[in-house]
């Protein structure tokens, strides 16, 4: 059974694992003040042209957008999210845990439109008896697969600035969103244009860990105290700043993702060259084949991956997922099963 369920069935790139073992025996001063975790962060606001950036690791997408969302809000404030955003589709209440409501969007795409968050604040405006939307949660790429191109973020992010809304970017997937077809952003532009945003190495290669990074440095004035409270500041910091470090001093970060949005892109060709069509456009490492029920039982005797969708009683849209690691091998052989079908 070979797996396009996820872009984290993998372990870590065997640079990362070198560099931990190089480093394994050598002292450092714990709790993110060691040598990597600072060249960690100045490699980071290099590569986003922002010297003045606050930067934080963490281990998990989850933890950074709890992390963030509750250090910035007040007690009466929520965040808007699309309906498929993963903190209201997949964190179990997470946010909602700490005190916040997640107001959802129904969109086309995944993709936030100012129009759709000027209704909200319309629809909550009834003060003081509704919460106040004060932050804006976006993707990229997106939970379907789509991407904010540079002109889309503009746009949102003038529309945030005009309505004093933060903008928070959830880079879970930014690799694959800063490689893909068709982009035109760059991670200076995306540190320009969000107020804050994180960048995954979790689904990019790394062990584990994320970047968090705050582009207006003063809204990260405590966020070590919130670190500390809430259980993610690691005594073991190095660990994290180690994998930036080998993430980001020759660019591996980028040729991950570059990588795993090519096996995908030869899957879709495969997929698109047999007449099947798709859920949503996607140039990145997800893409979502609508196919008949009756293939998908037979693909699933042999691959694993999500069914996301039920289209109708004939057909249903899956999810796969490539990853830096995925053998093209095996995406071949997909494709020769695929064929078969």
């Amino acid at each position: 059974m070979y797996s396009f369920k996820n872009d984290y069935s993998e372990g870590a790139h065997p640079n990362i694992l070198k560099a931990l073992v190089d480093k394994n025996l050598e002292q450092q001063i714990g709790y993110g003040e060691d040598i990597y975790c600072s060249l960690a962060k100045d490699l980071l606001r290099q590569k986003m042209n922002h010297s003045a950036a606050a930067v934080f690791f963490v281990s998990g997408g989850t933890q950074a957008n709890l992390l963030v969302i509750a250090s910035l809000l007040r007690t009466h404030e929520a965040v808007i999210s699309a309906k498929t955003g993963h903190i209201y589709a997949n964190e179990t209440g997470a946010i909602e845990a700490t005190g916040h409501r997640v107001i959802p969007v129904e969109t086309r795409d995944g993709k936030l439109l100012p129009s759709d968050i000027e209704l909200v604040l319309q629809q909550y405006a009834m003060r003081p008896h509704v919460v106040k939307p004060k932050m804006v949660y976006i993707s990229n790429s997106t939970e379907i697969g789509t991407l904010y191109r540079k002109e889309d973020l503009e746009q949102l992010s003038a529309y945030c600035n005009s309505r004093e809304l933060y903008l928070f970017l959830d880079g879970a997937r930014l690799g694959h969103a800063l490689t893909a077809e068709g982009n035109n952003l760059t991670l200076s532009d995306v540190s320009r244009l969000t107020d804050v945003f994180y960048i995954g190495g979790t689904k990019n290669g790394a062990l584990m860990g994320e970047a968090i990074v705050f582009n207006k440095p003063d809204l990260a004035s405590e966020f070590d105290y919130i670190l500390k409270q809430r259980g993610a500041l690691l005594a073991k910091g190095r660990l994290l700043g180690i994998q930036f470090v080998e993430l980001f001093k020759d660019d591996l970060y980028f040729s991950l993702a570059r990588r795993a949005n090519e096996m995908a892109t030869k899957i879709g060709s495969a997929i698109k060259a047999n007449g099947y069509p798709f859920l949503t456009p996607s140039t990145t490492n997800q893409i979502f084949p609508i196919l008949p029920k009756a293939y998908i039982d037979i693909l699933s005797q042999k691959y694993d991956f999500f069914v996301w969708k039920v289209v109708d009683e004939h057909q249903s849209a899956i999810r796969l997922i490539t990853s830096w690691a995925t053998e093209e091998s095996q995406v071949d052989e997909f494709i020769k099963d695929l064929n078969n079908l």
